[in-house]
């Protein structure tokens, strides 16, 4: 094995070499995918049509009005009963919702709860309150999560409240849902 020897001015102009190319790093490309329609492609690789749509992209949101909540389907499921079926019932059918509705006033409730929700404990007390009859359901039970599930209940703290005919009349997640959701006659009545 030869040994090289170097000197210190030959060293010293290694050492500046070395600093200076590091000074002047240049790493590779980042490459920078986008999916613009449907697949990912390179950014760099786009051309000027590409660009122009994805300046020109459309953003899409859901619409406000439609919501998939048992309560909305109900009323569609009664409208579309109460078109089918014939006149006279019509006529009986409106004249029976009128009187439900001046009396619709909350005969009980169910309340579904679960010991680790930390928005419970407000609805609980404020349904105490209230001089209704009700039902404490906690969904962490398995009966409690087969009730939850069979309502359409998904979330807690949710009070169901049922008129005296046992038809569910509100749905509420909070206090002031609850004070919102029942008009102020019924919830004084309640009271």
């Amino acid at each position: 094995m030869t040994e090289q020897t170097k000197t210190i001015e030959e060293l010293d102009a290694q050492i500046e070499s070395l600093k200076e190319e590091l000074k002047n790093v240049h790493g590779t490309e980042t490459e920078v995918y986008a999916r613009i329609v449907g697949y990912y492609r390179a950014v760099k690789n786009w051309n000027k049509g590409k660009r122009d749509e994805y300046n020109h992209r459309k953003l899409f949101t859901v619409d406000e009005t439609f919501s998939g909540q048992p309560d909305c389907q109900q009323e569609l499921q009664a409208t579309l009963f109460n078109e089918t079926s014939n006149s006279e019932n019509n006529i009986n059918s409106k004249n029976e919702s009128a009187g439900t509705e001046e009396s619709s006033a909350p005969a009980d409730y169910e309340f579904f709860m679960r010991k680790t929700c930390p928005n419970c404990p407000p609805v609980k007390a404020f349904m105490e309150e209230l001089n209704l009859t009700g039902k404490l359901i906690d969904v962490d039970t398995d009966e409690g999560l087969r009730i939850a599930a069979a309502k359409g209940v998904f979330s807690a703290p949710t009070v169901i409240f049922y008129d005296e005919n046992g038809t569910e009349i509100a749905r509420a997640h909070s206090v002031e849902d609850i004070k919102t959701s029942i008009p102020e006659m019924n919830l004084a009545q309640a009271v």
